[in-house]
């Protein structure tokens, strides 16, 4: 028994050994590094590689043609090999305080970078990221900084508008929990391809909220993130449906179900929570498809939100979308929306998005009837970076 038991210990350590061996194996590098002077230096091991090249939004966008017209993409910097087999690329200049993405490639194939463990998923594709904090900057809302901190759940509840169960992510500011108190509710929208994970993750909406909030910028509010995709339950991956791959073309996320269906979500925060159930304690927001939803949402259900935040939205129905009930009298509900007086209509954007010129149309439509509302333009294009900004801009205007 005793030998049994040696041997037993001894296959246990040698396995130990080579687990450990698996994980620390190799050229030990450090990447990203952020240097005094805020360049950043990549690395990577790859001894046998012919070519290393790393990008992200921290390098100078370049723009391609795709099927929603010219976009800007992320640029690409080559890595330089040393004798070591470690490739390297420091930024010529320092970055400004940000959240950036960024992956690399290694003769041509995409992969993460192994020494950063810190990735976001958007849409069907996934990056590194890291942060340039600096007190003071717009960045230090991205952060996890000495304040209290609000909680995030996953919440599964019924929409009999969609005939499913359906799962949303909501936001309660710190102090909720140990408070008899009632607080006023943030519908915050993800875009297409997106789910009820986007804007948490991606976004940083928990760390921007606790932050402003700390801060004394914004009112401690309620921020509900549904899925904007009425033929899902939920996230990909989080489903019944199992491991499905993520999309742009999701079914029927323009078809003006989500819209009509918008009352089961609010019913059901108005029930679950201590929320201010009224028109003046409601908002809702979203980017690119999320604005489209928030747009049409908010004229259809014009008694429901005072708050109406449009980021990067795409504002007109998509070509062979545009007969469900919901996108029909577009100045008829308008109009209707706007003699009920909202406290505040939001657009933002940013100078090179896509969606630019669609916006353009939609304000010249607001400014022809004198309906009031605040205009946000940002430099860059349909990117996290500019729906983080507005994020923080639009927030600490809500329930004053």
């Amino acid at each position: 028994m005793k030998k049994l038991i040696f041997t037993a210990l001894c296959l246990s350590t040698i396995s130990s050994i080579s687990a450990q061996q698996a994980l620390w194996g190799g050229e030990k590098v450090k990447s990203p590094e952020i240097n005094p002077d805020n360049t950043v230096t990549f690395r990577l091991f790859a001894p046998k590689a012919n070519e290393v090249t790393v990008t992200g939004d921290f390098l100078p966008p370049v723009s391609v043609e795709t099927p929603f017209g010219t976009q800007e993409v992320a640029g690409v910097a080559n890595l330089i090999k040393g004798e070591n087999g470690v490739w390297e690329y420091t930024t010529p200049a320092p970055l400004a305080p940000e959240l950036y993405m960024y992956s690399f490639a290694v003769d041509s194939l995409r992969m993460m970078d192994p020494a950063n463990v810190f990735m976001n998923r958007d849409v069907a594709t996934v990056t590194n990221i890291f942060l340039i904090d600096e007190p003071g900057s717009r960045a230090h809302n991205y952060k996890v900084n000495d304040v209290p901190h609000g909680t995030v759940s996953r919440v599964w509840y019924d929409s009999p508008g969609l005939n499913k169960k359906r799962r949303m992510t909501v936001y309660t500011p710190a102090g909720y929990e140990d408070s008899n108190e009632s607080y006023p509710v943030f519908y915050l929208l993800h875009g297409a391809g997106g789910d009820e994970e986007a804007w948490i993750a991606l976004g940083r909406t928990a760390q921007i909220l606790d932050n402003l909030i700390a801060e004394g910028k914004a009112e401690p509010m309620i921020v509900v993130m549904t899925n904007g995709n009425p033929s899902q339950e939920a996230a990909p991956g989080e489903t019944s449906e199992g491991f499905v791959l993520p999309s742009m073309d999701v079914s029927r996320m323009n078809a003006g179900e989500f819209e009509t269906s918008f009352p089961d979500v609010v019913n059901y925060i108005d029930k679950h929570y201590r929320t201010k159930p009224d028109k003046a304690h409601r908002a809702i927001a979203g980017l690119s498809m999320g604005g489209f939803h928030s747009l049409h949402t908010s004229k259809l259900y014009p008694d429901m939100f005072d708050y109406v935040g449009l980021f990067s939205a795409a504002i007109f129905p998509f070509a062979g979308r545009d007969q469900a009930p919901v996108y029909q009298d577009f100045e008829g509900k308008l109009k209707t929306q706007f003699e009920k007086n909202p406290k505040l209509y939001y657009i933002a954007i940013g100078d090179k998005d896509f969606l630019y010129n669609d916006n353009v149309k939609f304000r010249e439509i607001l400014d022809a009837n004198n309906y009031p509302y605040i205009y946000y333009e940002s430099p860059d294009g349909h990117i996290w970076k500019n729906w983080r900004i507005y994020l923080t801009e639009f927030a600490p205007r809500l329930f004053k």
